[in-house]
């Protein structure tokens, strides 16, 4: 009974002795940062003996690994991302290898609506799968003004000024067509009324048509925000 005793009370100091030990590896901590986007809340990393931890409010920049287009999507689509690169803190330590996969799922998708405001993508990144197929859990968001995908200013502008144009011509030829006696001078005549009604009439048209959809090719970047800390076993 006594060696029962003896030898139990040696297991329990182990123990003890053992916790601390492990603690004290775990607890090893550096702190490196990351320079993805100057905007970036936060930029720092955790790097202990076990694990990285990329704090919550940094920036990742990653790439869609096939072609999008919004109307073909819907609220619940999962939508994949890759790292095209090797992702390194500054100080030189490797948090993610090239090809590391990042899936998100589609939360909302907002159509375009008239007065050209184009359509929406609201999405949330869930995991990081490494290409060993070890998988992290992580929550991120499309790292914009409201948290959304969508295409920008010059998209919208391009649309207007094609409608600007192309009503324009059809001015034109309607300016011409009132001028009934083919002379320069009428034609001039036609040409200088058609042509600045039908910009106008496009315009306006342009202006309060719907906006466009949200597309992007494979391999086109976008930035997220990682709304807490993702963590990765060494």
């Amino acid at each position: 009974m006594k060696k029962i005793v003896s030898a139990f009370l040696v297991l329990c100091m182990s123990a003890i002795n053992i916790a601390p030990a492990l603690a004290i590896t775990e607890q090893k901590e550096t702190i490196e940062h990351l320079s993805i986007n100057k905007k970036a809340p936060n930029n720092t990393v955790k790097i202990t003996d076990m694990k990285k931890i990329i704090s919550e409010g940094n920036v990742l920049a990653v790439s869609f690994d096939s072609k999008f287009e919004s109307k073909k999507h819907k609220a619940g689509d999962i939508v994949n991302f890759v790292l095209p690169e090797a992702l390194y803190t500054d100080e030189g330590t490797l948090l993610l290898p090239a090809q590391t996969k990042l899936v998100a799922e589609i939360t909302r998708i907002v159509p375009p609506k008239k007065f050209n405001k184009n359509a929406r993508v609201n999405l949330t990144y869930k995991s990081i799968v490494l290409p060993d197929g070890k998988s992290y859990e992580i929550k991120a968001r499309p790292f914009t003004k409201d948290n959304a995908l969508k295409e920008g200013p010059w998209s919208t502008t391009g649309k207007i000024a094609l409608s600007t144009i192309s009503l324009g011509i059809v001015g034109a030829g309607a300016g011409v067509g009132f001028a009934f006696i083919p002379t320069h001078a009428a034609i001039g005549t036609g040409l200088a009324i058609g042509v600045p009604v039908g910009c106008g009439v496009g315009l306006i048209v342009g202006l309060l048509t719907p906006g466009v959809n949200y597309k992007a090719k494979e391999g086109e970047q976008v930035m997220i925000l990682l709304m807490d800390d993702a963590t990765i076993a060494k």
